[in-house]
């Protein structure tokens, strides 16, 4: 079964919404994804929430390339989380029809989290969107089987959804066997790259590599191809594989166009 794949953020973020479509349509991507909040105050974005010129920009390009926008980042639920803050990322998205929004679990108290959770994703599916939470072995939320639980505690929403990365589900004691156990409404797209494995790593550590130095798929240790026989064979992809190094060696298309190769090849090996 043909799958889609999405050019993710951090594999194309030196572009704008634009320039990533662009890209995206050269290479043979269906969709892109776009950092249009920062994971954290004063970190690298894209910029489009007030600049209705950039909107129109990028509506265009998706119209001239067939490209869609397929999630848009990052909401981080905190122990102060307000949704006010992130309702111009939402309305934004629905303009662009994108399918899913990258939600983080960084409240540490479990019925404050389910219920801003299940806040998020009714306003998420008003617009036509998902709210995926991504596990991520550092926050509150660091496996498959706690983002199963959250969303089974907040009642699981219209609009709830989790999302596997490769790199956390091999640095956290996620296996095939919890990716199978997850029902399959929740599952709406997942993420690809690679990494070393048998580290022991700091947070600190852990954050950098996911951010700055992954590697492309079929490079590393992580079992990839049991992954991804874990979930839909259908399951849209999105191709997260940054390495600030790398991809100022070769340039941003040519990053883009090893990844998604790469990507193709540990999902659907062929002579």
């Amino acid at each position: 079964m043909e799958r889609s794949f999405s050019l993710a953020y951090l594999t194309s973020n030196t572009l704008t919404p634009p320039e990533a479509i662009h890209l995206a349509a050269e290479l043979g991507y269906g969709f892109v994804g776009l950092r249009l909040l920062p994971n954290m105050a004063g970190a690298p974005q894209q910029f489009m929430i007030g600049l209705p010129d950039v909107l129109r920009e990028t509506l265009a390009a998706t119209k001239e390339t067939g490209v869609g926008v397929f999630d848009l980042e990052i909401i981080r639920l905190t122990d102060d989380f307000k949704l006010g803050p992130c309702l111009p990322l939402i309305e934004i998205g629905a303009e662009l029809d994108a399918k899913a929004l990258l939600v983080a679990g960084d409240d540490t108290e479990p019925g404050r989290l389910a219920a801003n959770y299940a806040q998020l994703c009714e306003v998420a599916h008003q617009h036509g969107m998902t709210a995926d939470l991504e596990f991520m072995p550092w926050t509150a939320v660091p496996d498959a089987k706690a983002a199963l639980r959250v969303v089974e505690a907040a009642g699981r929403p219209a609009g709830a959804g989790i999302l596997a990365d490769a790199l956390h589900f091999a640095r956290s004691s996620t296996t095939p066997d919890d990716l199978r156990a997850l029902p399959r409404e929740l599952l709406h797209y997942a993420q690809i790259c690679d990494a070393p494995t048998g580290l022991t790593l700091t947070v600190e550590e852990m954050i950098h590599a996911a951010r700055c130095e992954r590697l492309l798929p079929g490079e590393g240790g992580i079992d990839l191809r049991g992954m991804f026989a874990a979930l839909p064979a259908d399951l849209p992809v999105s191709v997260e594989v940054p390495h600030m190094i790398r991809m100022a060696e070769v340039g941003q298309l040519e990053w883009a166009r090893q990844a998604l190769a790469a990507a193709r090849q540990v999902i659907d090996p062929r002579p």
